[in-house]
């Protein structure tokens, strides 16, 4: 049980701020909320005085790297052959399209589709249009 909550037993590796950057300090300001047990609802307020997309920005990150770290957990149990749908219990099942590969909504195996998604939020974190490294130029898509 102790090797499946592993904190550094990832998925796909952790992203990360440039310490030293506003982005960073934001982010330990997200951490020391969000551990010290307070209303959640306080907890993700934007700080006066901070940028709203860059606050949003730290926050998608980071929701990126838990739910990395909890797939990473549970990976090795989840195969093609133990899950062969992704699906949200019996009534949800979900399909993937990226109107390339997948020109139509197609049923895949779950280890299949979180790859397959993982990869396109990875994209998405990167691209500098949506999620610039530079604070203050989050561009309004972000939210």
């Amino acid at each position: 049980l102790k090797q499946v909550f592993n904190k550094d037993k990832t998925f796909r590796p952790k992203r990360k701020f440039e310490p030293g950057t506003q982005r960073f300090e934001l982010h330990k300001r997200a951490q020391a909320s969000l551990n010290s047990g307070v209303d959640l609802k306080a907890a993700v307020q934007l700080p006066s005085g901070e940028d709203q997309n860059d606050w949003v920005a730290v926050h998608v990150v980071d929701f990126f790297n838990r739910i990395n770290l909890i797939y990473g957990t549970i990976c090795e149990f989840c195969t093609e052959r133990t899950c062969p749908v992704m699906s949200g219990g019996p009534k949800y099942e979900y399909r993937w399209q990226d109107d390339m590969k997948y020109k139509k909504p197609t049923a895949l195996p779950a280890p299949q589709y979180m790859n397959l998604l993982m990869d396109w939020i990875e994209v998405q974190i990167n691209n500098e249009d949506i999620f610039p490294t530079s604070v203050g130029k989050c561009k309004e898509k972000v939210l």
